[in-house]
C-alpha cells in the first residue's frame, strides 16, 4: 500500500514540472492546416519548370522562450497539384507524378519531415536539420526557416534529391542519354506556415 502512495506521489509531482516546464517557455504552436500549404518547383535540364502544391495531414512547431526548437510536418501526398498548367495537361501531370515511377502515391500516400535540430542564425531566421521520409526512404534534411515580419507566420525552405528516395524518372542518377528531357533530381520546396 505504501508502495503505491510513493509512485502517486511521485506521478503528481512530474505532471506538475510538466506543467511548470510549459507554462513557463515551451510550448507547441499549433499550425492552421487549411490555411498552410508546401509549394514544389521541379526543373528540367533545358530550363522548363513545373510547380504546384501540397497540403498537410498534420504540422506543429515546437517553441521555449519563443524560440523555434523543433517541429513535425506530415505531407498528404494524394493532394499533390500542378498549378502551372491546366485542362488535360494538368490531369495528365498529377497522374504521373502520383504514378510508381514518380512518388508512388498508392502505396506512400504521406510523406513526413521531423526536426532533430534548429539554431538561430538572427531575430528571425533559423536553420534546422530533420529526417526526411518519401517513399518509405528517410534522409538527413537542411531546412531554413524564417519568421514574417510583424506575425508569427513562418517561411520554411528546403531542397531534396530525389533519387534519394527513389523517384527516378527521367533522372540523370538512374539513366543515361536523356539530353533535354532530363529531369533535375533537386527538387525545390517551399512551405507556407500559418500560425492558429
Amino acid at each position: 500500500m505504501i508502495f503505491y502512495i510513493e509512485i502517486i506521489k511521485i506521478m503528481k509531482k512530474l505532471i506538475y514540472f510538466i506543467a511548470l516546464s510549459c507554462f513557463f517557455g515551451f510550448s507547441q504552436n499549433q499550425v492552421n492546416l487549411e490555411e498552410s500549404s508546401v509549394k514544389w518547383t521541379g526543373k528540367q535540364l533545358s530550363g522548363k519548370s513545373h510547380y504546384g502544391t501540397l497540403s498537410f495531414k498534420s504540422a506543429e512547431l515546437s517553441f521555449s522562450d519563443e524560440k523555434l526548437v523543433g517541429g513535425g510536418f506530415i505531407v498528404d501526398m494524394t493532394s499533390l497539384s500542378v498549378d502551372d498548367l491546366t485542362g488535360r495537361g494538368k490531369k495528365s501531370l498529377e497522374e504521373h507524378l502520383k504514378a510508381d515511377d514518380f512518388f508512388s502515391v498508392n502505396d506512400f500516400n504521406f510523406s513526413e519531415l521531423k526536426l532533430n535540430s534548429v539554431a538561430k542564425i538572427s531575430e528571425n531566421e533559423y536553420r534546422a536539420a530533420g529526417d526526411l521520409t518519401i517513399k518509405g526512404y528517410t534522409h538527413e534534411a537542411e531546412v531554413s526557416f524564417y519568421t514574417k515580419e510583424g506575425t508569427k507566420n513562418m517561411v520554411a525552405k528546403l531542397v531534396f534529391d530525389r533519387s534519394k528516395y527513389d523517384v527516378q524518372y527521367g533522372s540523370g542518377s538512374f539513366f543515361e542519354n536523356l539530353g533535354d528531357k532530363l529531369i533535375l533530381d533537386d527538387i525545390e520546396l517551399e512551405v507556407t506556415l500559418i500560425m492558429m
